[in-house]
């Protein structure tokens, strides 16, 4: 697999409900961002059409809407963001090997059947809200919260997708089991001068890549910082370093 540009391992999230304030977002930042991720707000508020007008501006979409459902719904809704044209989109490794492989195989004849470019498909392991308690006390999800995260991206990986959404605090047990051609897509990033907010299981974007992420996810780190392209310079830069 090709290596990630440096250029495009920052994807900037569209955490909003306004469809026209998403578009000035993306305009604002084109010049330093070249994937956007859009999710279940956004989504829900704006419709198919948010991602059309994205792509408008030349830019890629991580549609992140963690599908989790029964093999069938799944792969069709895998078909849906297929034919949508975006860069890359989620399930959720929770749902099973059958229900990843049978996404995966379907999108794959129907990129070839209809000379698509195929987007990457990425599982999602755990949350970065969750902590180990909560996947002991209340999910009963008895072994580590890292042996969990490997357990998961191995059934990624066996159902052939390309790879995950985890935190960095995992990506190197990841890393070391999957190899260095499955894609680690990372949010919980927040840099040392930002609060953690409601995420649990969070690094900074130094320590991320030095973990073996490919790709960090930020929104409010620096959409809600009071100069969000310092924040975006300063978040460039550690990626830079790293």
């Amino acid at each position: 697999m090709t290596p990630v540009p440096a250029s495009e391992r920052l994807i900037l999230a569209l955490d909003m409900a306004d469809h026209t304030y998403a578009l000035e977002t993306v305009e604002k930042y084109s010049d330093y961002i070249s994937i956007f991720k859009v999710g279940l707000e956004l989504f829900t508020s704006s419709g198919p059409t948010i991602v059309d007008a994205i792509h408008k501006y030349g830019k890629k979409v991580f549609l992140d809407l963690k599908f989790h459902d029964i093999p069938h719904t799944v792969m069709r809704a895998a078909l849906a963001a297929t034919r949508l044209g975006v860069h890359m989109f989620n399930l959720h490794a929770s749902g099973g090997v059958e229900m990843m492989q049978r996404c995966r195989d379907a999108v794959v004849e129907l990129c070839l059947k209809e000379n698509r470019n195929r987007p990457k498909i990425l599982a999602v392991t755990v949350l970065t809200s969750l902590t180990r308690d909560t996947l002991r006390d209340e999910l009963g999800i008895q072994h580590g919260l890292r042996t969990h995260v490997r357990h998961l991206a191995a059934l990624a990986m066996k159902a052939g997708l390309d790879g995950v959404v985890a935190s960095a605090r995992e990506a190197a047990i990841v890393r070391a089991h999957c190899g260095g051609g499955f894609l680690i897509v990372t949010p919980g990033i927040r840099p040392s001068w930002t609060p953690p907010d409601d995420q649990k299981r969070t690094v900074t974007p130094k320590e991320a890549i030095r973990e073996g992420a490919d790709y960090l996810v930020v929104g409010r780190a620096i959409l809600q910082q009071p100069d969000p392209v310092k924040a975006l310079d300063l978040i460039r830069l550690e990626i830079l370093s790293a």
